[in-house]
Order: C-alpha cells, then sequence, then structure tokens
C-alpha cells in the first residue's frame, strides 16, 4: 500500500490490527477455557439442580492488583460446553455485618426444600476477620436476602472457602478454611450450626505415607508426605465413600484429594490431582456428575490481562478408576470437548449465552433480566453445537437496544472467516435499554454448526444485545 495521507496512515493501521487479530482468533477460536471471558471469575462452585448445572462464582476486578472483589456472580448451562450469565445477585452490601467494598471471597451454594442458600466469607465489621455469611433466595438468581444479619460463623483466623455438603440422611455439614479445616452440622434451616466447631485434624498438616521410592541400588526407601491441605475444601459422596478435594501445597498450590468412610473422618491422603495453575498462584474448585460424566472445576490465570488477583472459571472432563480414585487432571485449552446436548436455536436464546466471546460484557446488575454490552466493532461470540434441523433456518431475529451508533451482526459458521448465513443491519433505536426485534433472512443452513456473531459498525459502542432466535 503506497501511504499518501493520514488516511491511508489510519487504513494501513487498521489492517495490520486486522492480520493480528485474525493470528489471535486462530488461536483462541478453538479454545473452550477458560469457559467464561466477559469477566474475571475464581474459585468456582458448580451445582447440579433439575437437569441444569449452576456455577456461582466470585469476581475479580479487571483492575485487581491485590484480591479486589466486591460481589457474587451466577451462571447455567444445559450443555457444559455454552454458559449464560445469570446476573450478579449479591454483593457485600447483602450482608450489612460486612465491611463493603473489595471482600467478596469464596463461596458455595446449595438448594434444599425450594430454597437457595449461598454460603460466602466476607470481613466482619467487629472482628476485622473473615467469617461465613449466609444469603437465602426462592431461585437461584435471587432476590437474596440475609436472614441472620450477622455472621452463621463469626469471623477467625483462617475462616475462609465454605463448602456445603447434605448427606444421604438430610444431614447437613458446613466445611471451610485455610491452614487449618474445621466443620460443624447444619440444622435443617441450613442458616444455624447444629454442632460446635470441629477442627479436622487429619488435614491440619498430618502425616500420610506416600508411595515407594525406587533408589538407584534398587533398594526401597519410604517417603513420608503430607496432605499439604491449604485451603478451598470441596465435599462430595459417591458409592459410600466421602471425598475432600481442596488447593494444597501452600503457594504456589495445587490440587489434591483425601477419603474418608465417615464425614467425620479419619481422612486418608490420596494424593495430587491437579498441578498449578496457569498465571495464578491459586487454584480452587468442585467436581460435579452430570448426565453419567464427571467434571472438574478450578480456576486459573490465563485470560488476556489475567494473572493471581484476575482469574477465571475452567473446567476439564475426567473419569474414576474402577478404584474410585481420581486420577491425575491434566491442564487443556479445549476443556470440554463434547456438549451433553445440542443448542436449539429455534427457541429463545439470551445473547448472553455464549461458550467463548471476545471484547464484550455482560450487564452487572441482579434479577433475571440481562443483556450483552460493551459491544465495539470487531467484537464477536461463539455458540457451540447449534442445530438447525433438516429444514434449516429462513430467518435471524435480535432483540436489540442502541443510542445513535447501529452496526451490524454477521452470522458466520464453523469459524470466524467461516461461511456467511446472514446480516443483520442494527438501526438505532432510540436508547441503550430501548429494546426493539430486528429481523433478516439467512441462507437455509441445515445440520449441527458452531455459530458466530461478529459484530460491525463505527469506532464507538454499537449497541447492546438482549437476545436472539432463529426461525425456519
Amino acid at each position: 500500500m503506497e501511504i499518501k495521507d493520514y488516511k491511508d496512515m489510519k487504513n494501513l493501521q487498521k489492517v495490520m490490527a486486522i492480520s493480528l487479530f485474525s493470528l489471535f482468533l486462530n488461536h483462541v477460536c478453538q479454545a473452550q477455557n477458560p469457559i467464561i471471558q466477559t469477566w474475571f471469575t475464581p474459585d468456582p462452585a458448580p451445582m447440579v439442580h433439575n437437569d441444569t448445572v449452576y456455577l456461582f462464582t466470585d469476581h475479580d476486578e479487571d483492575d485487581a492488583q491485590y484480591f479486589k472483589m466486591k460481589d457474587w456472580q451466577l451462571y447455567s448451562t444445559t450443555d457444559m460446553v455454552n454458559w449464560t450469565y445469570r446476573g450478579t445477585p449479591i454483593s457485600t452490601e447483602t450482608f450489612q455485618w460486612a465491611i463493603q467494598g473489595d471482600n467478596a471471597w469464596a463461596s458455595q451454594a446449595i438448594e434444599r426444600d425450594g430454597k437457595w442458600y449461598w454460603y460466602i466469607c466476607a470481613n466482619d465489621t467487629i472482628k476485622k476477620l473473615h467469617g461465613i455469611g449466609v444469603a437465602v433466595a426462592d431461585r437461584p438468581e435471587g432476590p437474596y436476602s440475609d436472614p441472620l444479619k450477622k455472621p452463621l460463623v463469626p469471623g477467625a483466623f483462617g475462616y475462609i472457602d465454605p463448602s456445603v455438603f447434605i448427606d444421604d440422611d438430610g444431614q447437613a455439614y458446613l466445611f471451610w478454611g485455610n491452614n487449618g479445616l474445621w466443620y460443624a452440622k447444619l440444622n435443617k434451616d441450613m442458616i444455624s450450626l447444629g454442632s460446635e466447631v470441629i477442627p479436622v485434624k487429619e488435614l491440619n498438616d498430618s502425616i500420610a505415607f506416600g508411595p515407594l521410592v525406587m533408589k538407584r541400588d534398587y533398594q526401597l526407601n519410604k517417603r513420608v508426605l503430607k496432605t499439604n491441605y491449604e485451603e478451598g475444601p470441596w465435599v462430595f459422596k459417591r458409592n459410600g465413600l466421602y471425598y475432600m478435594v481442596y488447593a494444597a501445597g501452600g503457594v504456589p498450590e495445587h490440587m489434591a484429594y483425601s477419603t474418608a468412610k465417615s464425614i467425620h473422618g479419619p481422612w486418608k491422603y490420596q494424593g495430587r490431582i491437579m498441578n498449578e495453575a496457569a498465571n495464578s498462584f491459586t487454584i480452587h474448585g468442585g467436581s460435579i456428575e452430570y448426565h453419567n460424566r464427571h467434571f472438574m472445576f478450578y480456576h486459573n490465570g490465563a485470560l488476556p490481562n489475567g494473572g493471581g488477583f484476575r482469574r477465571s472459571t475452567c473446567i476439564e472432563e475426567f473419569k474414576f478408576g474402577e478404584d474410585g480414585k481420581i486420577p491425575f487432571i491434566p491442564f487443556t485449552k479445549e476443556g470440554v470437548r463434547t456438549p451433553v446436548r445440542n443448542l436449539n436455536p429455534y427457541q429463545r436464546v439470551e445473547a448472553e449465552t455464549m461458550a467463548f466471546s471476545y471484547g464484550l460484557k455482560t450487564d452487572r446488575r441482579a434479577g433475571s433480566q440481562h443483556y450483552i454490552t460493551s459491544i465495539h466493532n470487531g467484537d464477536w461470540l461463539k455458540v457451540r453445537s447449534v442445530d438447525f434441523g433438516e429444514k434449516g433456518a429462513t430467518n435471524f431475529s435480535a432483540c436489540v437496544a442502541g443510542l445513535m451508533q447501529g452496526g451490524s451482526i454477521e452470522l458466520r459458521i464453523d469459524a470466524l472467516g467461516g461461511s456467511v448465513i446472514g446480516t443483520l443491519d442494527v438501526s438505532p433505536t432510540g436508547g441503550s435499554e430501548q429494546w426493539k426485534v430486528q429481523t433478516t433472512q439467512v441462507n437455509a443452513v441445515k445440520g449441527v454448526h458452531d455459530l458466530y456473531l461478529l459484530f460491525k459498525g463505527g469506532d464507538e459502542e454499537l449497541f447492546n444485545v438482549d437476545y436472539w432466535i432463529f426461525n425456519h
């Protein structure tokens, strides 16, 4: 290109930017981990309820240089590859006893008898130490309230990372702790303790005898291992055996686990199951079974601008050994390779449902109505395994809102550079939340494809999108 004036220079810069962006896209378009790109989402706590996986997460701020966490977020999926943002239902403001601001640490939620109980940790205003609180709602997305107006477990050193578990006999337990592990029974109301606080001594640097190490002269030498429990307990039960997965080894942390025949122990160390996470000195997660498949959640710092204080949820699928042991689980960028089911594009799909995205944000509010925002030229989202069926689609509609900018949504299949099946020209609606459904015709694509929504327009923010749908 011959550069003649300022306009040519801007065009050249744009071409170079697009070329670099294309190289980036070739890498990320095949990735699934981390699973959420709109926000940093550490300390994932998944729960299966009524054929839906709910994911409760913390939220590291985009500019965090230390633990800067103001609120907690919720996501859900029914296919394990496309995740829908369900809002930011609670924050430190939900708890009047908590020090406000950058103080919303790891949490876990559970459903019981039609109520949802979200256990969190935050610094209390009296002891200035982390304590365990609980918020209650009728639905996973809230609204939540604090029934106690005080910590369920008053603040003490190391009192973080609550994990809740309901046993087969209906008895509920709450575990928590950093550099020490404690637990207590929960009463059936789930908001009061039914026992004293009990330390778990076996997981407080207790000694277990590990594998035999072969010396060069073939003599056997016993090596003493410690559980190295650090924090982030996750409790579940399988085939009558209790599992305790946790962050171990100090800093940087890896994932390990112990098992017991009783919820009260003794806990036997079983070994490392994950290495130290990429670009993060912590690791925190938990395991679920969904459609007879097993998934391990954890966090790393692998997103752009990520790091030890800006962490993101990832998932790996694994299989238990025939002896019931959890295998060593390698980290992958692909994450969950095979969805549980395909997505139906002929039902309303929330725009904040995606397998991967670039440049986008979701709103940051409670409630059940959410949308994607901060949409600029070149931003995009990917939805995996969309089943257009044998008949195929004839048109595409999206509910959009925007002021003066407008722009377009380019629909591509199978790759960001794949075939364009249609383009929706988005007209301004008069306001950032003045919603209007706009429609365009599309080529009759059939079968199962990955779908990309590529946003195009001017230099300013373009518009917001609430939902989309295809029609036959």
